[in-house]
């Protein structure tokens, strides 16, 4: 079943972009400049993880209890 059509799938997704954005800004900070197009959406999911960063923590937290419990 592909990440798209599955809840579960698409939450980790998601979540997974936004910390690789977040750690890529960080550690490449000229990367992610361009904040329009194709490259803004990276640019915007960086920003994402920065300013919400305990409740991307949480979201991770949630993910790894239901995969080790359900």
């Amino acid at each position: 079943m592909s990440a798209l059509f599955n809840f579960h799938s698409f939450l980790t997704v998601v979540l997974l972009v936004i910390s690789t954005c977040t750690f890529l800004k960080m550690q490449f900070p000229s990367m992610l400049q361009q904040k329009t197009g194709f490259r803004g959406f990276f640019w915007k999911a960086a920003r994402i993880g920065e300013r919400l960063s305990p409740w991307v923590a949480a979201g991770f937290l949630s993910m790894g209890l239901s995969i080790l419990l359900f």
